[in-house]
């Protein structure tokens, strides 16, 4: 099997993998903010770093795979007065903090469910690690390299930067960072336009906060990942994942906090995906084009023509390379559905085959040359920084053989014996176990089965808190579509069609 390489973003070119401890691989990656539903720029991450954590499971690795989760300060501070997106949120839908926080991380794991990504090892959440984080400001503090400015705390990038290679990772120059820094409101009493919060004192409206030495307040952003990283990984570990958005400021800014904690650069490897466009658009709240995957698997958004399920859209991902931009389109979907579809049959084709009586010898020199060679260059794109699009267009190129030889337009024992076997034995590990595909179970009129349970876990939470309103109108929106609700005891619901 050829050697793994990966496109390490730090460095810019790509390398031969080599873990810090052999035969253990330590994965972190930066999960989603529950301030509100997850939508389709969730997806590719959480596909891409799955497959990833997949194949190098594969590869023999004992993975450790940590995705956070930030359930408080995540406020953005670049063109933007800085906020507490899940304080603001909670305040608007009129919630507790952490009911909104709960609502909205059970609606991203059933989204995770409906694309087949299996769970992390590990997904910490910010404010279960506050005492981490107040721990990491202190010593930062104790580096000369962060200041208390009226309660808050914030990173020194300037005096960073006279030292360690501020934006490297994003090629930033830190020259061009003072210019197009932004004047915004509240952030005067920073030395420097480009510092960043590490802790912000809490308003006295401010829901959310948590004793500190510099007083009552919440975390910043990026602290939250490089204290989370360093408890459950060590201070320097394999790989750093996360979108081509993260890159700065969030990631520039765990280097930042990390290094000077720990004296080096906390991951030795960084991955980032590349951004989706919904039909050629950037997509943005300003272009009406976010869709959420509530409504990506029901349909239910302007610019869908139908429900699209959880293994369209997985299939869709992988059908390019993690590093290049995806463009999400009704075409481009069906297509993909399509082609899950055909390739789903010659799968299920390839496990019927009658193999037995098979020869060591093939009849057909040049097809099993041909088989073999298309299967054996699997390991090889895998390896070659998980190129799943070589893959799959491998895989497809041996879709007509398949058939060909159910139809009986090819003999059956064209193949040898070996090559049958390594045939359906790659079939099934890629399809299956590396990239994670099913086959699709779409109903017939066109209505996803998750989403029916999604309106399920909705009742239940509605019920949890009383909200009796809401519960019997999602049983009558159940019962308008002949889903007949039964076995409500303990907390257990199941479900038939009328």
């Amino acid at each position: 099997m050829s050697e793994l390489k990966v496109l390490n973003s730090y460095t810019r070119q790509k390398e031969v993998f080599t873990p810090i401890t052999p035969g253990h691989v330590g994965l972190y990656v930066c999960g989603p903010t529950v301030s509100g539903e997850s939508h389709l720029g969730h997806a590719r991450p959480y596909v891409t770093f799955d497959v990833i954590f997949r194949y190098l499971m594969h590869l023999g690795y004992k993975v450790r795979y940590v995705r956070n989760i930030t359930d408080a300060g995540h406020f953005e501070e670049e063109g933007r007065e800085a906020e507490d997106k899940i304080a603001k949120k909670a305040t608007l839908e009129k919630l507790e903090p952490m009911e909104l926080v709960t609502k909205y991380t059970n609606l991203f794991h059933w989204g995770m469910k409906q694309l087949n990504n299996l769970d992390p090892s590990i997904e910490p959440t910010a404010t279960g690690h506050i005492v981490e984080q107040i721990e990491m400001i202190k010593k930062i503090m104790e580096e000369g390299y962060a200041y208390e400015m009226n309660g808050s705390v914030y990173f020194d990038v300037k005096k960073y930067a006279e030292h360690y290679p501020y934006g490297k990772l994003s090629g930033r120059v830190m020259e061009d960072l003072l210019e197009t820094t932004r004047d915004l409101e509240g952030q005067d009493e920073k030395r420097n336009k480009q510092d960043f919060a590490l802790w912000k004192a809490a308003p006295t409206e401010h829901i959310m906060r948590w004793v500190s030495p510099w007083g009552e307040g919440f975390p910043g952003w990026h602290i939250e990942c490089s204290a989370m990283s360093s408890k459950y990984l060590g201070t320097e570990f394999d790989i750093h994942g996360g979108g081509m958005d993260l890159q700065f400021p969030h990631h520039e800014s765990e280097i930042a906090q990390s290094t000077i904690c720990n004296k080096h650069v906390p991951a030795r490897y960084w991955l980032h995906n590349n951004m989706i466009t919904i039909n050629g658009r950037k997509m943005g709240k300003s272009y009406n084009n976010v869709i959420k995957l509530t409504e990506l698997f029901s349909g239910e958004h302007p610019l869908l023509e139908k429900a699209y399920s959880g293994q369209t859209v997985r299939f869709f991902i992988l059908q390019t390379h993690y590093r290049s931009t995806l463009d999400f389109s009704n075409e481009a979907l069906q297509a993909a559905e399509k082609g899950l579809k055909r390739l789903w049959e010659a799968y299920e084709v390839l496990q019927k085959l009658e193999v037995t009586g098979l020869k060591p010898t093939a009849g057909n020199a040049d097809l099993d040359a041909k088989v073999k060679t298309l299967l054996l260059e699997l390991d090889e794109f895998m390896s070659d920084d998980f190129n799943t699009a070589k893959v799959l267009a491998n895989i497809f190129e041996l879709v007509p053989v398949i058939n060909s030889i159910k139809d009986k337009h090819i003999a059956a024992d064209a193949l040898s014996a070996d090559t049958m076997q390594l045939l359906r034995q790659y079939f099934k590990l890629y399809l299956e176990e590396i990239l994670g595909l099913k086959g699709d179970e779409e109903k017939e009129d066109g209505k996803l089965e998750g989403v029916i349970g999604l309106l399920i876990e909705i009742r239940k939470e509605a019920k949890a808190r009383k909200d009796y309103a809401t519960s019997d109108k999602i049983r009558q929106q159940l019962t308008q579509l002949g889903i007949l609700l039964k076995d409500e005891k303990d907390g257990g619901v199941s479900y038939s069609f009328s």
